[in-house]
């Protein structure tokens, strides 16, 4: 987030109120700073950590999104390690969280627009036999194929939804943050 803080705030600029990067980089950077040194005990505890951060952090309705998310996640994983398949339902249980709270389903223009697609993916290589690190590539590239198709929507929920045909030709910025988790995912378990 902190190298993409500009870039979303950015894009916040053309259909919200130009502060999504900034709270994401503030929520993201503060959630870094609270797992510094913390020896879990479970995955579930890291991502319910993260979550916890950012609903204090992130202001708008990115915090309640991607907060409630990342808690939601958490709440399926209270083991040490996660199997891609338990990695699958936490996706699913952050996915669901988020479509409560937001209201929103695909081609919304939402955050959901990536993460959808993005489970899609992650479930379909899990289901396959493949490791957490193939999977999570897929969803990553999934994420970003549903990000980039935000631009050609107009928007039907959040500030961006106010614009009506305005909102049309630009990325939506929690769409855009959500692909960034998700390459951050792949990322992070291909340099094991």
């Amino acid at each position: 987030m902190a190298e993409q803080k500009d870039r979303l705030t950015w894009l916040d600029s053309a259909i919200g109120d130009a502060d999504h990067g900034t709270n994401m980089h503030r929520g993201f950077t503060a959630a870094s700073a609270a797992l510094d040194g913390l020896v879990p005990d479970t995955v579930g505890a890291v991502l319910i950590g993260t979550g916890t951060t950012l609903l204090s952090f992130v202001g708008g309705a990115s915090g309640p999104l991607f907060g409630g998310a990342f808690r939601a996640a958490g709440q399926t994983i209270c083991t040490p390690a996660a199997t891609t398949q338990e990695l699958a339902e936490a996706l699913a249980a952050g996915l669901a969280e988020v479509t409560q709270i937001g209201a929103a389903v695909p081609g919304d223009k939402t955050v959901v627009d990536a993460w959808t697609p993005a489970l899609a993916a992650f479930r379909h290589r899990a289901d396959a036999g493949a490791d957490l690190a193939e999977a999570a590539l897929a969803a990553a590239d999934a994420a970003e194929e549903g990000m980039r198709a935000t631009a050609p929507l107009q928007a039907r929920r959040g500030r961006a939804s106010y614009l009506g045909t305005r909102s049309i030709g630009q990325l939506d910025p929690g769409a855009t943050s959500t692909a960034l988790i998700f390459r951050a995912l792949a990322d992070a378990v291909t340099a094991r």
